[in-house]
Formats: structure tokens, sequence, C-alpha cells
């Protein structure tokens, strides 16, 4: 989602700065969530793992490339809108 993002409003070639210093922030944070591969979507995780502006900045990203994502990724947009559905697990201890 993040390229996706990128290429439409930053042009060029990969990633730009901001937009690659967004995704190994959400990276680093996926590499300590509690939940591990179990994660539920972000919308409904008890746990809040982004600081309030990189929260705010993926937040842009995914209102802008989620719609897009059933063109150009169509299996991976309908399995996140299933997800999304899912209850959050238990907290693991």
């Amino acid at each position: 989602m993040i390229e996706m993002y990128c290429a439409d409003h930053h042009g060029g070639d990969g990633l730009c700065r901001e937009c690659a210093e967004l995704a190994d922030y959400a990276d680093r944070r996926l590499d300590h969530c509690p939940y591990g591969p179990d994660k539920p979507t972000c919308t409904s995780c008890p746990i809040h793992c982004y600081r309030p502006e990189p929260r705010e900045r993926m937040r842009e990203v995914m209102r802008y490339a989620g719609p897009r994502m059933l063109r150009k990724h169509p299996y991976l947009a309908i399995m996140h809108l299933i997800d999304d559905r899912r209850p959050a697990p238990p907290l693991p201890e």
C-alpha cells in the first residue's frame, strides 16, 4: 500500500525517503507485535502500536491505497476485508 501511495503521490522509482521511513517504522512495529502472525487489522486491534504522527500518515496511505487495492491486488484486498471482520484474539501473555 505504501508503494502504491508513494508512486502516485511522489513519483519516481521505489519509495521516497519519507515513505521508506514509514515502511521501516511499520516493519519494526510489526516485528514487536505481541500478537505475532495472528495480528488483527489495526481497526480491530486493542493495542495501538504506532505513535500518533506515523499513525495518521499510515491512515492517509490506507485511505488512498485501500480502494485501489481491489484493482491492483484483488485477492489481497478481499482477504483484508474478510480479516477486518474477525474479532481481535485475546492478548497473548
